[in-house]
């Protein structure tokens, strides 16, 4: 498994590509790359890859993705959740871990899950 974070974050050409995503891409297409070091130029071929990569939205120094490249993809997004929402589930996390340990160390729970 190979995990690309800030995939988005290659600035684009004059031209608008993006060589390392256009490598990227290349793989994805045709499995793999020719050897250049090599003087008859081999085809390495690489298999049993599963390629997972994550970005934020374009602006900020990030910017689009071509279609040509997002096609190999499947998307999932979601919205920021509300401080109210994250409390709850990483308490609820955190309760759940701590209910074997002692009353003291539940009492923190609240505290802890504030603090970060």
């Amino acid at each position: 498994m190979i995990f690309i974070d800030d995939l988005n974050m290659p600035k684009k050409e004059t031209y608008g590509a993006q060589p390392p995503i256009e490598i990227v891409r290349q793989w994805i297409d045709h499995q793999g790359w020719y050897d250049r070091v090599e003087k008859s130029k081999p085809f390495k071929k690489i298999e049993d890859i599963i390629l997972v990569s994550a970005m934020g939205p374009p602006g900020g120094g990030r910017t689009s993705l071509s279609q040509r490249f997002q096609r190999h993809f499947n998307f999932l997004a979601y919205t920021n959740l509300g401080k109210d929402s994250i409390t709850m589930i990483f308490s609820k996390i955190l309760r759940a871990f701590v209910s074997s340990f002692s009353d003291k160390i539940e009492a923190v729970c609240d505290g802890i899950v504030e603090s970060t």
